[in-house]
């Protein structure tokens, strides 16, 4: 299995004390393989990842989108994910035609 990209993103837990909330920030990071895209929770074959796409919002990030067979998974990223979408648009260009 090869790396061919990575790409940092943030999961906000929000805990409720008994007179607080507070927001706490899980840093993790979104790798794409030549066999699946794999985060902290979920593994997807490449297969069934038919697209990526993000959206920033205001000036401090935005959203990743990994459109798959089930369902569409967002995910908040901080820097621009540009690179790691284009790499996997590339990958799985030449990997379809493989097919």
């Amino acid at each position: 299995m090869k790396l061919i990209a990575e790409q940092p993103y943030t999961k906000i837990e929000r805990q409720v004390k008994s007179i607080e909330q507070v927001d706490v920030e899980h840093h993790r990071t979104m790798y794409l393989y030549d066999e699946k895209v794999v985060t902290q929770h979920h593994e997807f074959p490449i297969r069934d990842v038919f697209d990526m796409s993000y959206r920033f919002i205001g000036g401090q990030g935005g959203l990743l989108y990994l459109h798959t067979s089930r369902g569409v998974f967002p995910y908040t990223v901080k820097s621009s994910p540009e690179q790691f979408v284009a790499a996997f648009k590339e990958f799985t260009e030449q990997w379809r035609t493989r097919q």
